[in-house]
């Protein structure tokens, strides 16, 4: 079973709010001219994406900071007409006044299973006393919480807010909280793996790692010596990669190593980063897709086959 921890819809680049077109437009020189081509996030593009992992995870975003929305009820139809295959986390801005409100309606929806914050984004410091109270909430209601970091959105992005290390608060506070660290944190990436080896209800993606060969080998190794590679979920960070693309690199990530005597990453271990079982690591509870996904085969794709 694999399960994309970190995949992206949205209708257009304004839901991601100001600034957000020139920041995720990747830059392709056309002879003398370079032009800025938008990643497709629609919802038919994601779905050909996931046709190498059994189950994606697609997360919201909310920033009242930057006027951006990702809607929910975009979320909750795509998860709602593929039910098998995909699990809505709706995003949340702790800096709403209403955002404990909003809480309780996302815990009713059964196509969320999860929450995701993005304190740089929305000016909010991970733990302030608003940002606390959605910790708390959550945890009671066992919803696992995905914390992006999110710097690159726009410039006016509080930086100093996506530090994993301000979330060793979190993790104390609220022990039983589920917590996930997007892209293992970059670039405090040795932050993240301290929380790792410190929490074991805090996880982390490697979603964005894989489209920086060099730094995800360098990453990996140092979970691997840490031992907390148990801990780390699978993700493409799609609509920017796909998981077959992001499959085939983690596989070929040993080739920094070869004729050298730098250390490797075990196989076993990059498989099982690919298949860790992110929905039972998080609590994630469905049970129509629990005994979909039980019955059904190990699914890789033939071209990814290792």
């Amino acid at each position: 079973m694999i399960i994309d921890c970190h995949t992206s819809i949205w209708q257009s680049p304004e839901q991601l709010g100001r600034e957000a077109i020139d920041r995720i437009a990747q830059p392709i020189r056309f002879g003398r001219e370079q032009v800025r081509l938008l990643p497709k996030a629609d919802t038919a593009s994601h779905y050909l994406a996931c046709a190498p992992v059994d189950v994606s995870l697609v997360l919201g975003f909310k920033s009242r900071y930057l006027g951006a929305q990702i809607p929910d009820e975009l979320i909750a139809d795509y998860c709602r007409e593929h039910a098998s295959q995909a699990i809505g986390f709706a995003g949340i801005d702790p800096t709403e006044s209403n955002a404990l409100a909003q809480l309780t309606e996302i815990s009713r929806n059964p196509f969320f299973k999860g929450l995701v914050i993005c304190p740089a984004a929305q000016d909010c410091h991970p733990c302030d006393t608003q940002a606390m109270r959605i910790y708390e909430a959550a945890a009671a209601l066992k919803l696992p919480v995905v914390f992006s970091s999110g710097p690159y959105i726009a410039a006016g992005t509080r930086l100093e807010y996506a530090r994993p290390l301000l979330l060793d608060e979190v993790a104390r506070s609220f022990p039983e909280l589920k917590l996930v660290i997007s892209h293992l944190g970059y670039p405090w990436v040795d932050e993240t793996l301290t929380l790792l080896a410190k929490h074991t209800n805090v996880f982390s993606c490697i979603a964005g790692l894989l489209r920086r060969s060099w730094l995800a080998w360098d990453a990996l190794l140092r979970a691997y010596q840490l031992q907390v590679t148990g801990q780390l979920l699978f993700g493409s960070d799609f609509p920017f990669s796909t998981a077959a693309e992001c499959i085939e690199t983690l596989y070929n990530i040993n080739e920094y190593a070869m004729g050298s005597q730098l250390p490797v990453i075990p196989r076993e271990i990059l498989r099982q980063i690919v298949h860790n079982d992110a929905l039972t690591a998080l609590g994630i509870h469905s049970p129509s897709l629990r005994t979909l996904l039980t019955a059904a085969p190990m699914r890789r794709p033939r071209s990814l086959s290792r």
